[in-house]
Parts: C-alpha cells; structure tokens; sequence
C-alpha cells in the first residue's frame, strides 16, 4: 500500500521559492516550506553557502548543518554581478511565488533585485526580506548574527538571573525562531495573494522577533503605565528552577497547578498541606521557596522511582536525556519522526516535520543538493523564457 505521503502533495505544493538566502534563519525558513511541498530554488554564488564549510559533513561543502537546512531544495550557481547570471534570475522571478532573501537592503538593492525591481517583474510575488534589524531603525545597517542578538534581546541577562553567569543559551535560538517567524509571514502573504491576487513586500528582522519572542512572559509588569514591576517573569529565573537531583540522577518536574500541587502533597508530602502553598498565586509569589522545598524532596529517591510516581499522578515530568538520545527516542521512532533518505554519500537519517496534516502531509523531499548540482534544470527552465544562464554544474 503506498505511503500516505506519496498519495497527496504537501500543502505547498505548486509553490515555487526563489531563495537567495544563506546561513541558518532564511535558510531554515526555505527548509520547511521545501518539505512542505514546495519547489525551493537555492541560488548560490560560485563559492557557495558559508553554511556548507561550518560543521562536519561526508565531504567539503557538505557539512551537517548545511545538509539539514537545505534539505528537498536545488542549487543553481549564479553569478549576480553578471548580466547573464541577473537575466537568469530575472526568468526565475517570472516563474516564481516567493523571492526571499537574507542580504542586508543595500547589498540586494544594488544588485538590482530590491522589491521594487522584482515587483517589476513580477507583481504578484511575496518578497520576504531575513534582516538583522528593521529598515526603518537606526541600526538597520549593523551586522547581526545570532550571538549578538541573543545579547541585545535579553538571554544572557536572564541566563544571568537563572545561573549567576551570562551566557548564550546552547541552542542558536535567534536564527530559528526568527526563521519560523519569516516562514509563518510569508504564508500569511500568500494568503492574501491567494484571496487578491496581490504580491507584497514582508520584513523580519532578527531584533525586532527575539525582542517580541522575550517578552511574551517577561514584559510582565512593565507593560502597565505606570509599570507594577521590571520587565521580568519570576518563576522563569528563579535561581532553583533547575533539574532535580535524584538518588541517581536528575529529572525535570512541574509541580504547577493547584491540582498537580495536592496530588504531590497528598503523595509525597502530607505536611505541607497547610496555608502556605494552597494557590499558584500563592506559590507563584514565594518560588524560590516552593523550588527550593521540592530540590530536597527529590533527592529522596531514584529517577526511576519518580518519573512512575509523577506520570501516576499526571504530574508533567521527564528524564535528562542528551541530544544524541532523541535518536534513539521510542515516542519520536513510533510517530516516524525520523526519516532515512538515500543521498550521494549514503543514508541519512533526518530530523522530519514536525506538524501533520491529514490530507497534504509533508516530507523530506530529499538530501541537501551539492553546490551548482541543479544549475543546468534552471538554465532549461529559464531559457523556455529567453533567459541566460551563468553557472557550472559541479
């Protein structure tokens, strides 16, 4: 019986992406929409993507993150200070849905491909603009990069009120959230079109979606005028929300809600139902405490132990597990989150999609390409149109 994937299309198939972005927050934006169906274009300069040449990889240019985040797409070598390799562009603009890109706005201005000239070719396009900082604020010509704005968004100062240290957290969390947040805009764009007709210029900037991503909680008091307190969310910095030392280990344990809370005393610690800890808001305003309580409360027995007692008592707990454990994760292998594709250099096992869809499921569409390796597709496609083409096929 065929695969329910290979029976229906993902929802952005028929969709074709023209992607001239490059490191990781376009990249991963072009990512999901590749394996959600649709055609992504990656148009590459002679030397291709740095991203190829920062991690380890079966052969030059092909290092691990390159590979993940271009996965289903193809590459066409272009040379963009060309007039060939500009009329090539321009004939996979005619054929486009999506230009996207991850210049800073001077840079794709003076190669001729800002909105303004793309529109011209195409009115009907959703141009998506990845920045470091918002065109319309004085540091919209600063180099950005996802250490930098984990700084200026707020991490490290509340990595700082967390540990005692400012750090970065172990994940570059700008450059994919600010990815998703490219991905949900331009969909949101193609809705329109979809409705109107009508192609349209998006901006995200890196800045301005981690310093709205920070603050969902941590805007807290600070919104009211007058403010009712700092920008900050309590519980999320206490210096005891940490995982919890068992007899062999650690575990990762919210004892949250009411309902939770006198469950776990009922079990495990009978004394404490007294007035102190009754309500969240209760508990909410003395956290270090209730932390600091139940850090000692755990110690008491095994991991083991406590994930069966905490699960019994639907209590949200779970192990400390390495990201090399996810691999090997039976609820991750039982869903198919996984996903083995054959590639030039052997299988590789990917990390697949993480949203279902009933009737238009996506997929990996397929390895990431080897740099220039679909040029000669794009020469053919643009040509039908009187383009030109300037690239090798590698």
């Amino acid at each position: 019986m065929p695969d329910e994937r290979e029976r229906h299309p993902g929802p952005l198939s028929g969709v074709r992406v023209v992607d001239l972005t490059a490191m990781v927050m376009g990249a991963y934006c072009t990512q999901i929409m590749a394996d959600m169906g649709a055609d992504v274009i990656k148009v590459e300069p002679p030397a291709g993507d740095n991203t190829r040449y920062i991690s380890v990889g079966p052969e030059p240019g092909m290092g691990g993150v390159f590979a993940n985040v271009n996965r289903g797409k193809r590459s066409a070598v272009l040379d963009l200070r060309s007039g060939e390799g500009k009329d090539a562009l321009h004939g996979l603009i005619e054929q486009g849905d999506v230009f996207i890109h991850s210049m800073r706005a001077k840079a794709i201005a003076d190669l001729g491909f800002g909105y303004d000239d793309v529109a011209a070719v195409n009115p009907s396009i959703v141009y998506t603009n990845c920045y470091g900082y918002g065109r319309r604020g004085p540091d919209a010509d600063r180099t950005a990069y996802d250490d930098t704005i984990q700084a200026e968004c707020g991490l490290p100062f509340v990595q700082e009120q967390l540990t005692g240290q400012s750090g970065y957290v172990g994940t570059i969390m700008a450059d994919k959230v600010a990815g998703m947040t490219a991905l949900y805009a331009t969909m949101m764009a193609l809705f329109h079109r979809e409705r109107t007709g009508e192609g349209q210029e998006v901006e995200v900037a890196m800045f301005e979606t981690m310093a709205s991503f920070m603050l969902v909680e941590h805007a807290n008091g600070a919104m009211f005028t007058p403010p009712l307190g700092p920008a900050v969310y309590p519980r999320a910095i206490s210096r005891n929300r940490k995982p919890y030392r068992t007899k062999d280990g650690h575990i990762s344990a919210l004892v949250y809600n009411d309902k939770q809370w006198s469950a776990f005393v009922a079990a495990v610690r009978p004394e404490w139902a007294d007035e102190r800890f009754t309500t969240l808001e209760q508990r909410a305003r003395q956290i270090d405490t209730v932390y600091a309580l139940l850090a000692e409360t755990f110690t008491r027995r095994t991991t083991r132990e406590w994930l069966d007692l905490l699960w019994s008592l639907d209590i949200p707990a779970a192990p400390v597990r390495t990201l090399d454990d996810l691999f090997d994760d039976p609820h991750l292998n039982a869903v198919g989150f996984f996903e083995t594709v054959d590639t030039p250099n052997g299988p590789m096992r990917f990390p697949g999609t993480p949203a279902w869809f009933s009737r238009t499921p996506g997929r990996i569409a397929g390895p990431a390409p080897r740099l220039g390796a679909h040029t000669a597709e794009v020469v053919d496609g643009t040509r039908r149109l009187g383009g030109l083409v300037n690239g090798e096929k590698n």
